[in-house]
């Protein structure tokens, strides 16, 4: 590497380091963008077109041992060298050293400017996004005995057909029991950990706890952590094998570090909100709004959203409940501007061949209509029409929530917020800022969907207000 490019990548790593982007993140950062330089074969960065990138990236992905996540690093990595670095060096014409052996984190440049390649960024992310087949909205859908084949394909450790038959009738008993997916897949997941932990085999009982005191000592997970294990294994020995498991007290519990949920101010929420523009920006905008959770947000059909009535439907949210929140009406006209873009999408799709959407086969045969009809679609759709993984028909999915996490940090740290800031913040903040305004807190947790009002009282601590006001002593 000669000294020119030494020099040119230590410049890029510290405008890594001013954007928060350290430690082992900032080093992929560097080691993808260096790959993609040296795949240029000799061609200046200042030369590069929206091509170049979708190739390289096309080679990524094609590789298939890469995960999403990594994908989606290499893209914002390149999108970091190629709107970052222009505008402010004169970058070396890469050498034929040998290739460096993965948030949209960077600030665009400024209007007008020749030295950054005209690259559509958005176009070239979203296949990076696309749906997996695994993903838990697509999940249900697939057999246990697929799903099965697929996990122990990618195990390290083989098991014995007792273990096997255990993870199989898991799965089974979650269904049949109408549990959450995502509650399927923990449970399995942590039994497949267990069952690696003992060289593939199903142990006796009482090694339950042996094992949760591994994950404390030698592991230090969150005290959380431990308890979601615990009650994965409990679920696997009394509900699936009908063992009597007794009392678990014994083992050493990991500490628990009682944070508090991250809340925006007022000012803070309209400065974030202010730098999302865009459907994410809706998605974030109707999330703060109303109090939905992402994926209840990302999930919403055209039938959910009721304009004359200002309801938004939630169906099926977390622990499979349904439940009304406000339409914000400050938002509304921006919503019924998205939805008759979407109508349009929709009809072109329809005219196309297409315009056909996921919905189980349950809820079409109770509610009724087809595959292509206006109300089913989601309102927050793919920009894509992607194959469906189960039937293999082409159809426009949801957008993927890895999106809107993304657009939701890079917002934050262009409105210069210092708290850590996701999309469950604008739920915490929803909830909060209703307290504050003097909502009564069992309306608030009817809102937010809680089953205990006790999980809804932890935004009485976060205004520091257990019903009654406090004012510091230097105050008075």
């Amino acid at each position: 590497m000669t000294e020119a490019e030494i020099k040119f990548w230590e410049r890029y790593a510290v405008l890594l380091n001013k954007d928060g982007i350290t430690g082992k993140k900032g080093a992929y950062f560097i080691l993808w963008a260096q790959e993609f330089a040296y795949s240029l074969e000799g061609k200046r960065l200042r030369e590069v077109q929206e091509q170049d990138v979708e190739r390289w990236l096309g080679e990524l992905s094609g590789k298939g041992h890469l995960e999403g996540w990594q994908l989606v690093q290499a893209h914002e990595s390149v999108h970091f060298l190629l709107t970052r670095m222009l505008p402010n060096s004169n970058p070396p014409r890469p050498s034929s050293f040998a290739k460096a052996s993965a948030d949209k984190s960077a600030t665009p440049p400024e209007e007008g400017n020749s030295d950054v390649p005209a690259i559509d960024w958005d176009r070239l992310l979203e296949p990076l996004l696309a749906i997996d087949d695994d993903h838990s909205t697509l999940l249900r859908e697939k057999r246990v005995e697929q799903i099965l084949d697929e996990r122990l394909s990618h195990m390290k450790v083989e098991l014995e057909p007792q273990a096997v038959d255990a993870l199989k009738r898991l799965r089974k008993l979650t269904r049949t029991r109408n549990m959450a997916i995502r509650t399927e897949q923990t449970y399995a997941e942590w039994a497949e950990r267990f069952l690696a932990h003992y060289k593939g085999k199903l142990p006796d009982w009482n090694r339950i706890g042996d094992y949760l005191d591994y994950l404390a000592l030698e592991r230090k997970v969150a005290s959380s952590t431990q308890a979601q294990a615990l009650n994965a294994l409990i679920f696997l020995y009394r509900e699936v094998l009908g063992v009597d498991v007794g009392d678990l007290s014994h083992f050493r519990r990991a500490r628990s570090s009682g944070k508090l949920p991250v809340v925006l101010s007022r000012a803070e929420k309209d400065r974030l909100l202010g730098a999302m523009p865009g459907t994410t920006g809706l998605m974030a905008r109707l999330m703060y709004g109303s109090g939905m959770r992402l994926m209840e947000c990302i999930r919403l059909r055209v039938k959910d959203v009721d304009l004359d009535n200002d309801l938004i439907q939630v169906y099926f949210g977390k622990g499979g409940k349904h439940r009304n929140v406000p339409l914000p009406r400050a938002y509304k006209a921006e919503l019924e501007a998205h939805l008759a873009i979407r109508k349009m999408e929709h009809k072109k799709d329809l005219e196309s061949g297409f315009g056909e959407v996921f919905v189980p086969e349950a809820l079409l045969r109770k509610f009724g209509g087809s595959l292509t009809d206006w109300a089913w679609q989601y309102v927050f759709a793919s920009g894509r029409i992607s194959e469906d993984p189960r039937s293999g028909r082409r159809m426009r999915h949801h957008v993927s929530e890895s999106l809107v996490q993304k657009a939701v940090k890079d917002a934050s740290r262009a409105a210069g917020i210092s708290k850590n800031v996701s999309c469950h913040v604008l739920r915490h903040s929803f909830a909060t800022h209703l307290l504050q305004s003097g909502a009564d807190i069992r309306t608030v947790q009817e809102l937010l969907g809680h089953a205990d009002v006790k999980t809804t009282m932890i935004y009485t601590h976060v205004l520091n207000r257990p019903g009654v006001g406090v004012v510091s002593p230097a105050d008075i």
